[in-house]
């Protein structure tokens, strides 16, 4: 990838004679690129933008006026170690979006992956990892080593406490306090969250079957509303239900919950 070929920079731009820009990069009046970064093929920049390094961005994200992204992180324990961000591709970023950097002690990159949308004054804290097809709406917060799964969807003005897990195709409901993990596949709310049921239009847009849905419904059921302990709910569901990639996924949700599940 050779410095400046083929991109459109405005005039006004600040851009770092070391950053890398592939081809079709476009950059909008007064932003400013640091050292270090690295900007993918076909990739938008808005105007005011800071990009800071080092920061990886893919190819043909969308990224709005006013975003900030790779900063340091917001850690009292950061001393400037080499941290990075790192985001992958067809992202939309809108403005005023922050997104910093890793910690040495939280692994060291904060990541993102492909086709989510993060809508404007969403804040991405270090050490996060982001799945794909992710949407966090206006003003969603991710506090520090926050896990979000594919296809989760978290509502505006949702708080997500530090080291907490989002499961794939949840849904947190706007103004959310998050305290607990959230298993995949269900709906969570209030302050602080607690369980709704099943996101099943979110599952079927996702195209998830009829037959693993039903399954799910009567793993949460299980899980939920049978009186059961967790472990004694788990076994169950593995030998009375039929095996979905589903079903597994959730049981493996589970079994790794560290901080507590959203009950």
């Amino acid at each position: 990838m050779s410095s400046r070929p083929d991109c459109d920079i405005h005039p006004t731009a600040v851009v770092d004679p070391l950053a890398k820009l592939a081809p079709g990069v476009r950059i909008g009046a007064f932003a400013c690129i640091g050292p270090d970064v690295e900007i993918g093929e076909a990739t938008a920049i808005g105007p005011y933008t800071a990009i800071f390094g080092p920061t990886r961005i893919g190819r043909g994200n969308t990224i709005h006026s006013h975003a900030c992204l790779g900063d340091a992180p917001q850690d009292l324990s950061y001393r400037g170690q080499p941290t990075r961000l790192e985001i992958g591709d067809g992202n939309v970023i809108r403005e005023f979006v922050t997104m910093h950097r890793g910690t040495e002690k939280g692994g060291g990159v904060t990541r993102i992956g492909n086709d989510n949308l993060f809508m404007a004054y969403s804040h991405v804290a270090h050490d996060c990892q982001i799945g794909n097809r992710v949407i966090m709406a206006n003003a969603a917060t991710l506090a520090g080593h926050v896990v979000v799964e594919d296809g989760a969807n978290i509502a505006g003005l949702a708080a997500i406490h530090q080291f907490i897990r989002i499961g794939r195709h949840a849904m947190v409901g706007g103004g959310s306090i998050v305290v607990l993990d959230v298993p995949p596949f269900t709906m969570a709310a209030g302050n602080h969250a607690r369980l709704y049921g099943l996101n099943v239009r979110g599952l079927r847009r996702a195209g998830i079957s009829a037959e693993s849905i039903a399954a799910l419904k009567q793993a949460y059921r299980l899980l939920y509303r049978s009186g059961l302990g967790l472990a004694a709910a788990c076994e169950r569901i593995r030998h009375e239900l039929p095996p979905t990639p589903e079903l597994a996924h959730l049981l493996d949700f589970i079994e790794r919950t560290q901080r507590g599940l959203t009950r």
